[in-house]
């Protein structure tokens, strides 16, 4: 089996690690937010404040930075899946 990033670009091998690292830190830090507040997703938190069951201050402040967080990871994996269609097409067929 061919190696993956054996024929793809030093360059663009490097950017698809560094968009793998940050999906990943999104994924972990949107998670350690919601999992303060016991939530499942930016719904269930935002619920919760509408409801009462958690204040106001600061559990807005954590759904914009979750949303945020979400909003961002979405675009870095666009953005890894575009790079990664790109190195498939360049790659060599045997």
């Amino acid at each position: 089996m061919v190696e993956f990033f054996e024929h793809v670009a030093f360059e663009t091998a490097t950017e698809i690690e560094q968009l793998s690292r940050l999906a990943y830190e999104l994924r972990e830090n949107h998670n350690a937010i919601l999992k303060h507040h016991g939530a499942e997703n930016e719904t269930a938190l935002l619920q919760q404040i509408q409801t009462g069951e958690v204040a106001e201050h600061p559990a807005y402040e954590h759904y914009l930075a979750a949303r945020i967080l979400a909003d961002t990871r979405e675009t870095v994996r666009t953005t890894l899946a575009e790079r990664l269609k790109e190195a498939n097409r360049n790659e060599p067929t045997s």
